[in-house]
C-alpha cells in the first residue's frame, strides 16, 4: 500500500496505475469499512481525509490523462475539505530517493528526478505561481542565491505542501498566459481567441502543443497536469 505525496509526475506508468488501483482500495476501506489494509500506516495517515484523498484521485487522473489514459473511477469522498494529512511516511525527498533506486533500468517518469534545487525549482514554478505570485518571486529569488539557499530535501517539503493549496482564478489564468509563452510560436491562436476561451481549453491546447513540439521545459513541470484539477474544481 502507497499513497505517494510528490507529484503524479515523477510516476512511471506501472507506479502511477499502480497508485491509482491502490488508492481505490483505501477508497474502499474509507466508505465500505474493508478491512484489508486497514491498520497499515498508509491508510490509517489518509482514513480522515477524504476530500484529500479525493483530491489526490483527481491529481492521478489528470496525470493519466495527460499520458493518454482515461479514468473512469471517479472516488466520492469528502471529509475535511481542505485538510491533508498532517505527517509523511517518507518525506517528499525520501520519496524520490526510493523511486530513483526503483526505476534503475526501468522506464522513468514524465518528469526526470531532480538532481538540485534549481531543477526542483523549475519544475514546480509554475504550480507556485499559480498559487502566490510572491511567494513564487521569493522562492526563486532564494534559488538564484539573492537570498537564503534552500536545500534539496527542505525545499522538496516546502513544495509539495504548497502545491496541496487551491489556487485562485486569477492566479491560474497568469500563470497559463507565462506557459503559453512557450508554445505560442508554435499556434496561430490569437490572443482573443485566448481570452474567450475556458481556462481547462486554454490548459488543453498548452498541453496538446507541449506534447506535439517536444517542448521539455512545459513538459517537465508538475503543472502541465496539476493545474487542470484546480481548473475543472473552479467551474
Amino acid at each position: 500500500m502507497r499513497i505517494w505525496d510528490i507529484n503524479p509526475g515523477y510516476l512511471n506508468r506501472q507506479s502511477l496505475l499502480g497508485e491509482h488501483r491502490e488508492l481505490h482500495g483505501l477508497v474502499s476501506i474509507m466508505i465500505n469499512g474493508k478491512k484489508g489494509y486497514s491498520k497499515h500506516p498508509e491508510t490509517v495517515r489518509w482514513l480522515k481525509y477524504g476530500w484529500a484523498i479525493n483530491t489526490r484521485h483527481q491529481l492521478l487522473a489528470a496525470e493519466m490523462e495527460l499520458r493518454g489514459y482515461k479514468d473512469k473511477s471517479p472516488v466520492g469522498t469528502r471529509s475535511n475539505k481542505f485538510k491533508w494529512p498532517e505527517i509523511f511516511i517518507d518525506t517528499p525527498y525520501e520519496q524520490f530517493k526510493i523511486l530513483k533506486k526503483k526505476y534503475v533500468d526501468k522506464e522513468p517518469g514524465r518528469i526526470p528526478f531532480p538532481k538540485s534545487v534549481q531543477e526542483l525549482w523549475a519544475q514546480h514554478k509554475y504550480s507556485v505561481m499559480a498559487r502566490d505570485y510572491n511567494l513564487y518571486k521569493k522562492i526563486g529569488t532564494e534559488i538564484n542565491g539573492s537570498g537564503k539557499c534552500t536545500v534539496l530535501k527542505e525545499l522538496s517539503q516546502e513544495l509539495t505542501k504548497i502545491l496541496r493549496i487551491v489556487p485562485e482564478d486569477k492566479g491560474l489564468r497568469n500563470t497559463l498566459q507565462h506557459m503559453w509563452g512557450y508554445v505560442s510560436k508554435f499556434s496561430d491562436l490569437t490572443g482573443k481567441e485566448l481570452n474567450n476561451t475556458s481556462q481547462a481549453n486554454f490548459l488543453s491546447i498548452i498541453q496538446k502543443l507541449a506534447k506535439e513540439n517536444d517542448e521539455k521545459y512545459l513538459l517537465n513541470s508538475t503543472a502541465l497536469s496539476e493545474l487542470m484539477v484546480w481548473i475543472r474544481l473552479a467551474g
